[in-house]
């Protein structure tokens, strides 16, 4: 039912105020004179102090209300100070009870180790017990942690303490090295050195995965309500046929706002077989209704179209008046740039005048390619129209479409005379300034050139900087690589001669098989915990989306076993997804995420069992 083990890890202390008196001063200050001690007031002593002390403090109170637990001891959360620095040690002071006295351990020696706490832990075992030591002094002396729920004693010193609450095992913790003695007697078998550390007990495992799955509905129903909050409203509900609702349809299809509503009523009618030689005539009249809305629907679609033609008009209208102007800019900055102006304006004005030339050039290009596109669109279409047309058609030509056509003809004419002008005058600027501009374009492509491999050489310097930081990171991951390499054949050479030794040991004492089971699974887990450490940076990303696809369905898979699977269990369950699957591949991707997974040992000899379980949550809540 309760195992324990030994592991490393950190005492986190969350205790209240613990008092015990003494009930023979007279033996406790001899017993304070044979160690060497020198003897402190009787009155009793804390534990822990005030200042860390959280009073009243419920746990379990994010269970009712719904608020982010609180863990008490997490510094600058308002309830208790920051710890003391870590150089600093915590000095603990003698506790005196009615039956026995606590010691502290030498403050000289390292703290006492604790193995990693499991989930939901809130039993302890304890230790190095003095053989006299019974249930009553137990309970005496760990019932100031909090309540004691159970109380399991062994025949040898040890005994297992099960808390009512989480917390409570912190306390239990703090005691940890103390030297327990009964009374003010010197014999052996009422001393011994309290030991005291993390259980694992299934009852703890199944009340925390009860707790989680609680929260766990508390968050999908939380989500579920936001999902229904946010979905948009549904359509509203077709209502049945029947000659009342039929006879409202009909009406609400001769109005031109209720036509979108009702045809959709209609069509849901004869889809759903409404239509019968009973009601043939009544949906035949609403039939005719909807198609009387086909000339009203072309007559909007005329009436629109009409408007994009007057649009376009328009638009075009305010292009040819745009592109005029433009083409008066043009001839201003033509004029300015002939000999009799051009002498007069300094370097600085010819340069800015010659800039803005060419900007407003381009940008009359521009719209008088625009607007010859849109003549020539229309041009199509009017040869469109006279091709459909019949020969009597084409007799009849709209004097407006002759007049618009010549006005198109005659602003064409003006826009290329315009710009011949314009070429003329630039030709002219060629050639008075061609000698002058070679000076200056060959001066600025110096210039480019030379900034270019300027900054050339920057980006290359800074490459070399780069690449020189990366080998140097290169060269400091190799050699702890290397170091690393060393340190874990070290460890598993003493893992295999402990093994070993042990497995000599019990065969020789005639352990039974449960001992091996558990030397089994603590190697494995050594060896595990390791290989997690080693892989932490060498471990690859997913390279696919199908892994990361098989690593969901596998945690999920194992989530539920949690006992563990073995790797054909699994891959029976993964071949019913994808037949092409095989137990290697899955193998080696579990072995590359250590932090998700991690492989244990059950058994013994020919029953020798490989299991994979899921420890993501496990690396999760230890972080």
């Amino acid at each position: 039912f309760l195992t324990a083990a030994d592991g490393l890890g950190s005492i986190a202390i969350d205790t209240t105020q613990l008092n015990m008196s003494v009930t023979d001063p007279t033996a406790w200050a001899t017993a304070m004179n044979n160690l060497g001690m020198v003897p402190v007031g009787l009155a009793g002593q804390q534990l822990v102090t005030d200042s860390i002390c959280v009073p009243g403090f419920d746990p379990s109170l994010s269970m009712m209300t719904g608020i982010t637990p609180i863990n008490p001891m997490i510094p600058g959360m308002g309830l208790v100070p920051p710890p003391p620095p870590t150089d600093v040690p915590v000095v603990k002071e003698i506790i005196h009870c009615k039956s026995c006295t606590l010691f502290p351990p030498n403050p000289n020696l390292p703290p006492p180790s604790t193995r990693e706490r499991p989930p939901g832990c809130k039993t302890v075992f304890v230790g190095g017990l003095p053989e006299n030591a019974t249930e009553e002094i137990i309970q005496e002396v760990f019932e100031q942690c909090g309540d004691i729920t159970a109380i399991r004693k062994s025949k040898k010193n040890f005994c297992h303490i099960r808390f009512a609450e989480e917390f409570m095992v912190d306390k239990a913790i703090y005691l940890s090295g103390y030297r327990m003695r009964l009374g003010s007697s010197t014999d052996k078998k009422d001393s011994g050195r309290l030991h005291v550390d993390f259980a694992q007990a299934r009852d703890d495992f199944y009340e925390w995965e009860c707790k989680q799955r609680m929260l766990a509905r508390e968050e999908r129903h939380r989500r579920k309500m936001e999902e229904d909050r946010l979905r948009p409203p549904s359509p509203p509900a077709i209502m049945h046929y029947s000659e009342h609702e039929a006879a409202l349809l009909a009406e609400k299809l001769k109005d031109d706002s209720k036509f979108s509503e009702a045809i959709t009523v209609l069509l849901t009618w004869i889809e759903r077989g409404e239509v019968n030689r009973r009601s043939a005539n009544q949906f035949y009249s609403m039939v005719q209704s909807a198609n009387s809305h086909v000339r009203r629907l072309m007559n909007e679609k005329a009436a629109h179209e009409q408007e994009m033609e007057q649009a376009k008009e328009s638009f075009k209208n305010a292009l040819t008046g745009i592109l005029t102007q433009f083409e008066q800019i043009v001839a201003v900055f033509n004029a300015s740039t002939r000999q009799k102006a051009w002498d007069h304006f300094s370097k600085a004005q010819r340069k800015n005048i010659d800039i803005w030339r060419k900007h407003s050039e381009e940008l009359r290009n521009a719209h008088s390619e625009q607007l010859m596109g849109i003549r020539r669109e229309e041009e199509m279409e009017m040869s469109d129209d006279d091709s459909g047309d019949s020969p009597t058609k084409k007799l009849r030509v709209d004097d407006s479409a002759l007049a618009a056509q010549a006005y198109a003809l005659k602003e064409e004419n003006d826009s290329l005379r315009w710009q011949l002008d314009a070429y003329r005058n630039e030709v002219e600027l060629l050639k008075q300034e061609k000698g002058q501009l070679f000076r200056t374009e060959e001066s600025l492509t110096k210039d480019q050139q030379l900034q270019f491999l300027q900054q050339t050489m920057q980006g290359m310097q800074q490459q070399l900087l780069s690449i020189q930081e990366e080998l140097n990171n290169k060269k400091s991951e190799l050699e702890q690589a290397k170091e690393e390499q060393t340190h874990t054949q070290a460890m598993l050479k003493v893992l295999q001669e402990q093994l070993k030794n042990a497995k000599e040991l019990a065969e020789i004492n005639g352990h039974d098989e449960s001992q091996t089971n558990e030397i089994n699974v603590l190697t494995v887990a050594l060896v595990n915990q390791d290989r997690e450490k080693n892989s932490e940076k060498r471990s690859p990303g997913l390279k696919s989306e199908k892994e990361a696809l098989l690593i969901g369905i596998i945690s999920t898979f194992l989530h539920v076993h949690p006992f563990g699977a073995n790797i054909e269990y699994l891959w029976s369950y993964m071949q019913q997804l994808d037949s092409r699957i095989s137990a290697n591949e899955i193998e080696m991707l579990l072995m590359r995420l250590p932090r998700m997974f991690k492989q244990e040992f059950s058994g013994v000899g020919a029953t020798l069992e490989k299991r994979w379980k899921f420890c993501a949550f496990e690396g999760i809540k230890t972080i």
